[in-house]
């Protein structure tokens, strides 16, 4: 199993850092996961001026949309599947949307009278 730590944060940072263009900002949205916020992560991002993280509110995140969406993913799909690996995850969760699964889909609508 994959794990989350500050060194699988750093990894991630890097492949993108390696992926996007020099000369670039990136803004990264974050929840407040202590990996996130680790004094190594600290470091890396001190290292990396062009990146800019910005922190959704701890007290406030069912405002967030995006939490309310991976909420309804991981209730509605990811706790009702068997999934032998993360590769095999993320190819299911397109198709989850395109069979109506995601947030504004048509069962979503029709059930709201649309």
């Amino acid at each position: 199993m994959q794990r989350h730590r500050h060194q699988e944060f750093i990894r991630f940072l890097n492949a993108i850092e390696r992926a996007v263009p020099a000369g670039k900002v990136i803004h990264v949205i974050l929840d407040n996961y202590a990996a996130h916020k680790h004094d190594k992560v600290r470091q890396w991002l001190i290292r990396h001026p062009r990146w800019v993280f910005h922190f959704t509110p701890s007290s406030c995140s069912w405002l967030n949309p995006v939490e309310t969406f991976l909420s309804t993913l991981i209730r509605r799909r990811l706790r009702r599947g068997v999934f032998r690996s993360i590769v095999v995850t993320g190819r299911r969760i397109p198709r989850w949307f395109k069979q109506g699964g995601g947030l504004g889909s048509s069962k979503v609508a029709n059930r709201r009278g649309g």
